[in-house]
């Protein structure tokens, strides 16, 4: 985050510096108004591409085989150019590359879920999907473990809705 503060002050100090030659290249026509009004505009600018281009930046780092099943689009008031396209907040990912099976359970699946949000640090979890079953069970906690034959113990299993992506991209044969 501090990194982009700075960068913001750099895009308004490098636009007031043109505004600035434009005004000494006028011999003083242009306002005295228009070097911060420039390093503002900079600055909103610079944050405004910052918002909207973060998630392309994330993602396209990403090693092949990280497929991105959902994305969240959020519009706020303090934003009301998300009003027009809305800003991409958060996103979930599967690791395909982390796919296991166990034999004895060959409609279960599990793999690493990324879960990436603007500001934090991406944390990334084992999860198992029950395919047939619609559900999922995060492998967080100390009095988790999967068992020889390959079922989990000790995890709580939540039910999702039969359309969900990331049961979807987890799920998916490859």
């Amino acid at each position: 985050m501090l990194f982009e503060l700075i960068a913001a002050v750099v895009a308004g100090v490098a636009v007031a510096g043109l505004a600035m030659g434009m005004r000494w290249l006028s011999r003083g026509l242009l306002p005295k108004w228009i070097v911060p009004a420039a390093a503002g505009l900079g600055m909103l600018s610079y944050a405004i591409w910052s918002e909207y281009s973060w998630f392309t930046r994330l993602t396209e780092t990403q090693p092949e085989g990280v497929v991105v099943a959902w994305h969240n689009e959020e519009s706020s008031f303090w934003r009301p150019w998300s009003y027009y396209k809305p800003v991409v907040t958060r996103f979930t990912a599967v690791d395909m590359r982390s796919v296991q099976r166990h034999p004895n359970l060959p409609d279960q699946v599990m793999v690493d879920v990324i879960l990436a949000a603007r500001w934090q640090r991406a944390a990334r979890v084992k999860v198992v999907f029950d395919c047939a079953g619609g559900r999922r069970a995060d492998l967080v906690g100390a009095n988790v473990s999967v068992a020889d034959d390959g079922s989990i113990v000790g995890a709580t299993w939540t039910a999702l809705p039969a359309d969900d992506p990331v049961l979807a991209v987890a799920c998916k044969q490859s």
